[in-house]
């Protein structure tokens, strides 16, 4: 097995595993099934996989050696997390306001949006001229992928902005534990960019599994919709 498919194997069963885990210690098993569909929702954005596909383009045009696609990749993830998690914690403090039956009322708006988008085939990527821009700028180095990263993730909150919102709205009540949950969610939601890192043999490959999401954008959104739309009536129902 190559070296690299441990490590994904690894990342994947940490991700997965520790959540798990934690939710049960803390006596959160029946919210494990929602908390991987919102995270899973989430992570699989056809918005992502765009900015993700300009990223892998920028670092082919500057034809970087394998080890050094690694490192500057795994710093523009580390960037993308750290990024999405501050602004869960910003959403959290928003939605600690409100009762947390409203989430079940975003879920099923958001998801009716987000099914309604993909059927129009309507783009919810804000600012792509610029992202390009940016990315083919950058130097292709560690701190190159972390100011991408960093840059980028404020993109894609407008097209997550259904699961992650609603997420907050349901764990904002746990105080401490609030802080634990929105870690690993967004274990969950930077998965596929380490999938599309280590799992292809090669840039091209990446850049084509990548550009093979975005086909199926309009797919992703109705999946991802009814699946809101799922959660939001289990909010209504248990809240």
């Amino acid at each position: 097995m190559k070296t690299e498919f441990k490590y994904l194997l690894l990342i994947i069963l940490l991700s997965f595993g520790l959540s798990s885990i934690t939710l049960s210690l803390i006596h959160l098993q029946s919210f494990i099934p929602q908390f991987f569909t919102l995270a899973i929702v989430d992570s699989v954005n056809p918005c992502t996989f765009v900015v993700y596909t300009i990223f892998l383009i920028a670092l082919s045009v500057k034809g970087l050696p394998k080890r050094a696609l690694y490192t500057v990749g795994l710093a523009f993830i580390f960037a993308v997390y750290a990024s999405y998690y501050t602004l869960g914690i910003g959403l959290m403090i928003l939605t600690g306001k409100i009762p947390t039956t409203w989430a079940g009322y975003l879920a099923i708006g958001f998801g009716t949006y987000e099914i309604i988008t993909g059927l129009l085939e309507k783009s919810r990527t804000v600012g792509k001229g610029k992202l390009r821009k940016l990315a083919f700028s950058t130097e292709a180095t560690i701190v190159g992928g972390l100011i991408l990263g960093f840059a980028v993730s404020t993109t894609l909150l407008p097209c997550s902005m259904g699961p992650y919102i609603v997420f907050n709205t349901i764990i904002s009540k746990m105080k401490a534990l609030a802080y634990l949950l929105l870690a690993l969610y967004n274990l969950i939601f930077v998965l596929p960019l380490f999938i599309i890192l280590f799992a292809m043999g090669s840039l091209s490959e990446s850049k084509e599994f990548s550009r093979a999401m975005v086909r199926h954008s309009r797919e992703l959104s109705i999946i991802a919709g009814i699946l809101l739309i799922g959660i939001g009536v289990w909010v209504l129902f248990k809240f």
